[in-house]
């Protein structure tokens, strides 16, 4: 008998796969009698189907428009793999923007799926050129080593996962086991002209699929450059898209702003225990968390909770900083709801409850441009107007205040912007699905785009003192101030969807002081 530190079980053990070393913590039982004991005596699932969501009309509609864009062709859309975070352990899964969008599943479905969109020899009954079918990696049986085995996908690691047959009945997508997409996805795939099916990808999103498109474009002599760019253009209207929300998208933000609004609240009442920690900002951003996880999925992006000098950092996301009376801070911060729609508010806050009368004054200025770009987010106006509106009104609002080295005009000009000092980011971004939505949009329907019904961005002017600018007077110093709030756009104009959080200092003051009882 071979003892347990012999040099043949020492060499056997050298010689395992790194990749299979990973695992080596969890010592699971591999006897036959324990396989056939585990797959046995499990109750019989009576669960009934799901029904079908209200979403799933909405999804159908959204691929309905995205196949009219593309007749003839094969469209694949990853919802990308787990991420790891280190080591063998996962971040929570969220799918890819667009793969959600298109299936209307949000929260964690499904990690490794694809979505493809097959043409179709005649249109469908509802006009759509493609059969919609999501592949992936359903529920594994009792009976199965992947039940409990396998600390990935098995259902006594990580909980259920759904069937098949319960995502089709409840999204209205056919669907098919991942472990057939390798045929789905390159079955007569090539050169057009040769009687192919040309394939588009969404790429970057999981790249074995991208390494099943790509051999199979190299194996049929697909001119890979020309297949770049008509990838690309599958990424770009998969973003154009959603530049005009349905009602499903809107009451997904509704909620998702209305949780934001717990987490602000949540964040007034821990100012004290804020002020008494050495990383205050951290107790601000973890009392926002508590809601962002209690109310939704998670946070939309990483939280802003910059006290002070902090807060003309634009991107202030460490938060170690101390959280002190008779400075501001900005919280900048959204939940992400269950259907993977985010809020995006940002609201400047004196810690103490009381603004000075410099803070106060900085403050009432960004709320005028604010105003001001509120009175052109307009249907018919252009989104780059919404910025203009903003950055005017802060340049003569510098200019009053004798900052400006040149006259308003010259500042708002092309050649100017003397102004961008105390404000270098843009006033608005499409809100939705991702905090920066629709990015990939072309330029002429984004930023030179008109403005319409059913687009939700954000209104976000700010004016940032840093605390060595010798360009201002010393009061000013170490003030970072912004205003953000969520803009539904009506026939009527624009509603701001966040009008329950205060926007005035009277009214930021008081709502503090009610908290705070």
């Amino acid at each position: 008998m071979t003892s347990n530190n012999s040099p043949e079980t020492q060499e056997s053990a050298d010689q395992q796969p790194l990749e299979e070393r990973v695992g080596n913590r969890s010592q699971p039982p591999r006897s036959s009698a324990f396989k056939d004991f585990m797959g046995t005596q499990w109750a019989p699932s009576n669960k009934p189907l799901p029904e079908r969501a209200s979403v799933a009309d909405h999804a159908a509609r959204r691929r309905a428009a995205l196949s009219a864009k593309f007749p003839g062709e094969r469209l694949v859309i990853p919802a990308g793999p787990l991420k790891t975070r280190s080591n063998d352990t996962d971040y929570r899964f969220r799918p890819h923007s667009g793969f959600a969008h298109m299936t209307g599943l949000g929260v964690d479905h499904e990690p490794d799926a694809v979505l493809i969109l097959e043409p179709l020899d005649e249109p469908a009954a509802d006009g759509s050129n493609h059969e919609a079918t999501l592949y992936f990696r359903p529920l594994a049986g009792r009976d199965s080593e992947q039940f409990y085995a396998d600390p990935r996908y098995g259902e006594f690691w990580v909980g259920p996962r759904p069937t098949l047959q319960e995502i089709e009945s409840e999204y209205g997508i056919r669907c098919q086991d991942l472990s057939d997409v390798e045929v789905a996805i390159t079955k007569n795939a090539g050169p057009q002209a040769l009687g192919g099916v040309r394939v588009r990808l969404l790429r970057e999103v999981d790249l074995n699929v991208d390494a099943l498109v790509d051999t199979s474009r190299l194996n049929t002599s697909v001119d890979l450059e020309e297949s770049d760019s008509l990838d690309g253009q599958l990424t770009e209207a998969l973003s154009e898209l959603r530049l005009v929300k349905d009602e499903e998208e809107i009451a997904n933000l509704r909620r998702s702003i209305a949780s934001t609004k717990t987490g602000f609240e949540n964040i007034v009442r821990a100012f004290p225990q804020a002020r008494e920690h050495h990383r205050g900002e951290r107790i601000v951003e973890g009392a926002f968390f508590a809601a962002a996880r209690a109310e939704g999925n998670d946070v939309g992006y990483e939280t802003i909770a910059a006290c002070g000098n902090n807060a003309t950092v634009l991107h202030w996301i460490r938060n170690n900083g101390t959280v002190e009376d008779g400075k501001l801070i900005l919280v900048d911060a959204g939940v992400e709801d269950d259907t993977l729609y985010t809020a995006d508010i940002t609201r400047t806050m004196p810690v103490d409850g009381t603004f000075t009368a410099v803070q106060k004054k900085i403050y009432d200025a960004v709320l005028k441009a604010s105003d001001a770009a509120f009175e052109v987010a307009v249907p018919g106006n252009r989104f780059r107007d919404v910025h203009a509106a903003a950055m005017k009104s802060l340049a003569e609002s510098l200019d009053e205040w004798g900052l400006l080295p040149c006259s308003v005009e010259e500042a708002i000009s092309d050649n100017g912007g003397q102004h961008r000092r105390w404000m270098p980011h843009g006033t608005s971004h499409h809100l939705g699905l991702d905090v920066h939505d629709c990015a990939q949009a072309k330029r002429d329907l984004y930023l030179d785009g008109i403005i319409e019904p059913g687009m939700v961005f954000t209104i976000e002017p700010g004016l940032y003192f840093k605390e060595d600018d010798l360009a201002v007077p010393e009061e000013y110093r170490g003030i970072g101030i912004r205003l953000e709030d969520d803009v539904l756009i009506t026939e009527d104009g624009p509603e701001n969807m966040s009008a329950g959080f205060p926007r005035t200092t009277e009214d930021i003051e008081s709502w503090i002081a009610e908290l705070s009882r």
